[in-house]
């Protein structure tokens, strides 16, 4: 059986290359799902990248990668702050999950400060734009 992660990607995401692009980078989620695929490739993993703005999919499908994936990368974007469901989900699978945030989100809004994910995450990467996908996914490869 192939190794394989899922790389999810909350709210928003889909507007990358176009939202506050002084805030987010000038990258589009296509050009991160590139960088991810070709970092899992190079990790010897399958790379399941996906993106929904509403939190239940985002849910389900944290649900669905057990027996199905070895490890999760996760950019809940504003869902980080509000989903204690996504939080319980994480747990629930208990497959090694890397939160990541393309900007810093602790010289954001005080708002912004607090991740439901992140104790139950095994890492977090803010700040270093879509250069934190791949050291998520290098961090996994590592860890498993």
């Amino acid at each position: 059986m192939a190794r394989s992660l899922l790389i999810l990607n909350g709210p928003n995401l889909n507007l990358l290359g176009t939202r506050e692009p002084e805030t987010y980078g000038s990258q589009t989620l296509s050009d991160i799902e590139a960088i991810c695929q070709a970092a899992a490739k190079s990790a010897g993993f399958a790379c399941d990248f996906r993106q929904s703005n509403h939190e239940g999919e985002l849910v389900t499908w944290i649900q669905q990668a057990r027996g199905t994936a070895d490890g999760i990368v996760i950019n809940p974007a504003a869902y980080s702050h509000t989903s204690v469901a996504i939080h319980d989900a994480l747990r629930a699978v208990a497959l090694p999950t890397i939160e990541v945030h393309l900007s810093n989100i602790h010289t954001r809004e005080p708002f912004r400060h607090h991740s439901f994910v992140s104790p139950v995450a095994i890492g977090v990467i803010c700040g270093l734009g879509a250069t934190g996908y791949r050291l998520a996914i290098e961090a996994l490869a590592e860890k498993l």
